[in-house]
């Protein structure tokens, strides 16, 4: 990790001030922004930006376990990628949070290293997770925006259905579904058939 984009946030979660501070300091050394907490009540509570991060959980934290603390992330929608940090003897416990969705973790003492490049995957992930959930965002928007007889005619092309099948099933002229066809993938901003059914697939229409 040599370059780091400065829009994005480390959430440090350790009960341990000192590991938490060194934490910080080494992320801040290479340009990212850290946010610490001494609990998973104080991140819950906290003004956190909406920008790529992702969180540095401590395993074993006062009055919960990093597990807990996960799947309660999980329950109230967010998604930023967890990285757990473990003592050698809960190395269990670690894999059952990754089994849980967590994107890596380190066993304590680990390498600054380690530390850096697990971060910096984690951040890309989450990166392009939201880039991902803004593409889903406009594409649903444009979806919404067309006509019941352009989706109709959209789901059932891109189903692999001909003009004419398409037409016989809509009880249309196959002209008329041409036309309809032509303005869906004019609103879907498709140039292609191949872009349409992609789109298709991400919108998640079945026929």
């Amino acid at each position: 990790m040599d370059i780091v984009d400065k829009q994005s946030a480390v959430h440090v979660i350790d009960d341990d001030a000192l590991l938490r501070g060194a934490i910080g300091s080494l992320l801040r050394s290479v340009g990212m922004r850290t946010l610490s907490y001494d609990s998973g009540a104080a991140f819950l509570a906290s003004d956190r930006p909406d920008v790529p991060g992702c969180i540095l959980l401590d395993v074993r934290l006062r009055g919960t376990s990093g597990l807990d603390f996960q799947t309660q992330l999980t329950a109230l929608g967010i998604h930023l990628p967890v990285i757990i940090m473990t003592g050698y003897g809960d190395v269990p416990m670690s894999v059952r949070a990754m089994k849980a969705g967590a994107v890596d973790f380190l066993t304590k003492p680990f390498r600054d290293q380690d530390l850096l490049d697990a971060v910096s995957v984690a951040v890309e992930r989450d990166r392009l997770r939201r880039q991902g959930t803004r593409e889903l965002d406009a594409l649903n928007e444009r979806f919404n925006g067309l006509s019941l007889r352009e989706k109709q005619v959209m789901e059932l092309i891109t189903a692999g259905l001909l003009n004419k099948q398409a037409a016989y099933q809509l009880g249309l002229s196959e002209i008329t579904v041409k036309l309809y066809r032509a303005s869906a993938m004019k609103k879907m901003e498709a140039k292609t058939l191949a872009d349409l059914v992609r789109m298709a697939d991400r919108l998640g229409l079945r026929v």
